[in-house]
C-alpha cells in the first residue's frame, strides 16, 4: 500500500469516523476492493480499529473507524513527509523559473 493512500484514508477517517465502506471508497476515489485491502492492512498494523454496527432505520452496515495512537503518529509522520516533498518540489520549480 502506498504511503499517500494510507495518509488519505487516515485523514478521511478522522473527518468522518462513521461511514460505510462504500461511502468511504467513493469519497477517496478507491474501488471497494482496494479500500477493503487498505483498511485490513491498517488494522493489522494496529493503526485503525474497526467497529461494526447497524443503522436501524436503513438497516445498512456501517463501521466506526477509530485511529489508534500509533495511527495518529503515522498520520503526522506521513503529513510531514508530504509537506517536505511539496516544499522541495516548489524550491526546484522556483529555481527553474
Amino acid at each position: 500500500m502506498k504511503e499517500q493512500d494510507s495518509l488519505d484514508i487516515l485523514r478521511k477517517i478522522q473527518k468522518k469516523p462513521v461511514s460505510s465502506q462504500r461511502e468511504l471508497a467513493e469519497i477517496l476515489g478507491f474501488s471497494l476492493g482496494k479500500l477493503n485491502y487498505c483498511l485490513k492492512a491498517l488494522q493489522n498494523k494496529g493503526l485503525v480499529k474497526i467497529e461494526n454496527f447497524k443503522k436501524k432505520q436503513e438497516k445498512l452496515a456501517y463501521f466506526k473507524y477509530v485511529i489508534t495512537p500509533k495511527g495518529v503518529a503515522l498520520r503526522l509522520k506521513l503529513t510531514l513527509n508530504f509537506m517536505k516533498r511539496k516544499m522541495k518540489e516548489y524550491d526546484e520549480l522556483k529555481k527553474e523559473l
